[in-house]
């Protein structure tokens, strides 16, 4: 994949609605879409969608908009969506399990390949078509499967444990679930996922601003 340039990170976490979006629009006929058409179904502002584009140079034309195929084509191979990534999950609790029943579903290029917990009674089997392995075998099947990403969905005393874990195991990148803000060496990627933050933020907005759409 070619190197991309170094974007904001509000804007990495638009581009998978983007194309997301778009691949909506390119199943549907769709040839072209303007900045304002984007906005009205992405529910972020046209200058933005703008500014977020011009980081990758002249996307699109004025007085034409942009091409659907072609700006689908390029944010494929900005998101590399045509190599499929595995993900592992540690942790299959009530949340790890609604996880592994959603695998990415809406994603074509990402997949729950293993999970990893420590009861023997899930150990063994298979959940949503998933395979459970013992903690004891995670070395082993991160490097197996080339696994470099993991959701992290485990109680919060072991949190910092199993990060070390998945770190000497080559993990570049975690999604924690976890309350606590885990540490990890430089090289390393964090996304903390607080539930009850982003309810206590939506009941905020609702309370003070009404039904208004926020971006993150």
């Amino acid at each position: 994949m070619p190197e991309q340039p170094k974007i904001p990170r509000a804007t990495a976490k638009r581009l998978p609605i983007y194309y997301r979006y778009l691949t909506f629009l390119n199943d549907a006929g769709t040839q072209r879409i303007s900045s304002a058409e984007l906005s009205d179904a992405t529910k972020f502002d046209a200058a933005t969608i703008r500014r977020d584009f011009s980081y990758f140079g002249a996307l699109g034309k004025r007085g034409y908009g942009y091409d659907v195929e072609a700006l689908l084509e390029f944010f494929a191979n900005v998101l590399d969506q045509n190599s499929l990534i595995n993900v592992a999950l540690i942790g299959v609790g009530h949340l790890g399990q609604a996880l592994l029943n959603f695998n990415f579903h809406q994603s074509s290029n990402m997949r729950i390949a293993a999970a990893f917990d420590v009861d023997s009674e899930r150990i063994g089997h298979v959940f949503s078509g998933v395979p459970i392995y013992s903690m004891e075998d995670l070395q082993e099947q991160i490097a197996v499967q080339r696994i470099n990403i993991a959701i992290l969905t485990v109680p919060q005393e072991v949190a910092q444990e199993i990060t070390d874990q998945l770190v000497a195991a080559g993990v570049k990148g975690i999604l924690n679930f976890t309350p606590l803000r885990v540490t990890v060496p430089t090289g390393v990627r964090v996304q903390n996922v607080d539930l009850t933050n982003e309810l206590q933020t939506l009941v905020y907005f609702i309370q003070n601003y009404g039904s208004i759409t926020t971006g993150n």
